[in-house]
């Protein structure tokens, strides 16, 4: 039995989606290095790259349902290629298309889609650290919006409590949010040995 199936008894999903998640969330976070006490601005740039890479497949994936989760990063990805060019740099270019199941269930893809929401709330904690030292770059993508992640997230477990319920479905969840954690991980790991 997998870690996803084993959680999937638990009555809430945000809590089965944290336990399933926890052990690549603490992996993600160690290995980040916009992370360290001394991120620079390289660093940063670093970090857009990697997230863009997985984000504009993802985005493209996404807005191919029609059922399910319905939230837009189109924002996110505009802040990402703001940032990118206040920096100097081109926005890379990023295929649509990745592996991404084309029958995924609504509770698969809120699963994932709880991945990319939670990024942001990361992202706000980044933020408070870096804008002085980075200034004058806006960090665009670390602030999000101007009401901050906080109410959006709200929204967005309150929608995934109404749309994942019953114990197959967190499951199914959890294993989605997985395979958004691993493709992020195998992401930084192809970054790390390229640049070697």
């Amino acid at each position: 039995m997998n870690r996803s199936t084993d959680v999937a008894s638990e009555a809430d999903p945000l809590t089965a989606l944290r336990t399933a998640t926890a052990s690549r969330h603490a992996a993600l976070d160690a290995g980040l290095p916009i992370g360290a006490p001394d991120a620079s601005l390289h660093d940063y740039i670093a970090h857009l790259v990697l997230l863009r890479t997985w984000l504009v497949p993802l985005h493209g994936w996404l807005a191919g349902f029609a059922d399910g989760p319905q939230f837009d990063h189109a924002q996110r990805l505009a802040r990402i290629d703001a940032d990118l060019a206040e920096a100097g740099y081109a926005s890379p270019c990023t295929p649509c298309g990745d592996a991404w199941p084309a029958a995924a269930s609504p509770a698969y893809r809120w699963g994932v889609h709880y991945v990319i929401e939670g990024s942001q709330l990361g992202g706000a904690v980044l933020y408070e650290r870096l804008h002085e030292r980075l200034a004058p770059h806006r960090l665009r993508y670390l602030q999000g919006d101007d009401a901050g992640p906080g109410p959006r997230w709200r929204a967005f477990m309150q929608a995934l409590r109404a749309g994942v319920r019953s114990p197959a479905e967190i499951a199914d969840a959890c294993a989605g949010a997985c395979a958004a954690f691993f493709r992020i991980l195998e992401l930084r790991a192809d970054a790390r040995a390229g640049a070697a």
